[in-house]
């Protein structure tokens, strides 16, 4: 398990002090997790800080291994967030909340106290809400592309091409 944490300096990533934490080349500090009796991971995300990384691998610890489990933030464990499924994306939604919990506090000692009146908000979303979302982005070229071939169809004319060669000849200015 040692391994876990130190297993990346060799290819020029950082480790880190906390358990299923590592950081990136380019700064960013990730934290995946084993599945127990299994050879996969599970990803937990990126995140900005090694101690947000370390929230998000005890939950998904807490999650697999219960009261056996070795966290980064033991005196936590009553206020981390529990997935509701053993389901891969349950338990990175989970681990994504207590990270956030962490995102505007000075330290651990904040993480389960009331420093903030906001709770972090899980919104829920079918898997038919997630592939619209990721088919049709906001920056979406081809949204653009749909939205310009609507308009165009809702504002056009029936105009004759004959009709064109008489309003030549008319001036809005004349009477």
């Amino acid at each position: 398990m040692e391994e876990e944490a130190n297993s990346s300096t060799s290819h020029g990533a950082a480790s880190s002090s906390y358990r299923g934490v590592r950081k990136r080349k380019w700064g960013k500090w990730v934290s995946e997790i084993r599945e127990p009796g299994k050879k996969t991971r599970i990803w937990l995300g990126g995140f900005e800080t090694p101690e947000m990384a370390a929230a998000a691998y005890d939950v998904a610890a807490l999650h697999f291994r219960g009261r056996e489990a070795r966290l980064n933030f033991p005196e936590l464990v009553h206020s981390l967030p529990r997935p509701v499924s053993s389901n891969a994306e349950d338990i990175r939604m989970a681990a994504h909340e207590a990270a956030l919990r962490l995102r505007g506090s000075a330290g651990v000692a904040e993480i389960g106290g009331s420093s903030s009146n906001m709770a972090p908000v899980t919104v829920r979303l079918s898997p038919s809400q997630i592939q619209a979302i990721n088919e049709f982005p906001l920056d979406s070229p081809k949204m653009w592309m749909q939205m310009a071939m609507e308009e165009s169809m809702m504002f056009s004319n029936d105009i004759d091409e004959n009709d064109g060669e008489d309003m030549q000849n008319d001036s809005l200015w004349d009477p």
